[in-house]
């Protein structure tokens, strides 16, 4: 098993690419927060005319169902077919909502496409170009983008032996150095880049409902894991995984140091066993 670990640092090192897998939702969120301040996107008022709202889709309490749990989907993931439209996933899931927007938590991938198309349609720009401006440039962070074919995942540390496609992943999989991952969420956790109220809504958690299977003790803010470590401390940040690995960014929200993981497994109880080393070194 391979293991890469990297510290928030003021020049990120040249590392090894990664899959950032979901924590390319604390990116997108961020996207969004931005264009809140902006006040060009509202975090309360209807998407779309649809009945939940940004903050909702960021939290993941709009109601939206997942395609992640759909068997059709892992099949056709582990047999190499070409991923589907855009519109097939929202065809293959219960379009009615499961719950009414606020009420409950349910982690929504669907919620994250949406979050991404309204940055998009919003910036007027596609998803690589809008991070860019809105994020990445403001933030100092460079190579980093998401990956839009097979031949792209080729390039991460372990190769793409299942020859992986990742436009499966449908809000998007960012890939980057573990180095440009921790010093990006430091420097959007320790900076000025949100005004102070968007970045507390960010870091507001809420608790994830009783029949979620999360990690202890974690709450979700808006596109951020937030763990209350200990007395006086918090950890925020996200964990993800895909096929072939995993990984975790956190950044200490008080003693201000940032640390990312990814380990070549993608086996499901590796997130509590790389929150625990970061634990430690934070």
């Amino acid at each position: 098993m391979g293991i890469i670990t990297a510290e928030a640092t003021e020049t990120p090192e040249p590392q090894p690419l990664v899959p950032w897998w979901s924590f390319s939702k604390t990116v997108l969120a961020a996207a969004a927060l931005v264009l809140v301040d902006r006040r060009k996107l509202d975090l309360d008022l209807p998407v779309a005319d649809a009945p939940y709202t940004l903050r909702h889709l960021l939290q993941h309490t709009s109601g939206l169902p997942d395609y992640g749990p759909n068997p059709d989907y892992h099949q056709a993931v582990a047999a190499g077919e070409s991923p589907w439209t855009v519109a097939e996933p929202l065809r293959r899931v219960n379009p009615t909502l499961l719950f009414a927007p606020g009420t409950r938590f349910c982690y929504s991938n669907i919620g994250y496409l949406f979050v991404r198309q309204v940055i998009e349609r919003t910036a007027d720009a596609d998803v690589n170009d809008a991070l860019r401006m809105l994020i990445f440039d403001p933030l100092g962070i460079e190579g980093v983008f998401m990956a839009r074919a097979v031949e792209e995942f080729d390039a991460i540390v372990w190769g793409n032996a299942k020859r992986y496609d990742p436009r499966w992943v449908y809000h998007g999989c960012l890939v980057g150095s573990l180095s440009r991952a921790a010093t990006w969420l430091h420097r959007l956790m320790h900076g000025d880049l949100l005004a102070p109220a968007t970045k507390g809504a960010m870091l507001l958690p809420r608790s994830y409902d009783a029949s979620t299977n999360a990690p202890e003790d974690f709450g979700y803010g808006l596109g951020v894991m937030i763990e209350p470590a200990r007395p006086g401390e918090r950890f925020a940040g996200h964990a993800g995984s895909g096929p072939g690995s995993t990984i975790t960014v956190f950044s200490a929200l008080i003693g201000k140091r940032t640390f990312a993981a990814s380990v070549d497994t993608d086996a499901a109880d590796t997130f509590p066993q790389l929150i625990g080393d970061l634990r430690t070194l934070v």
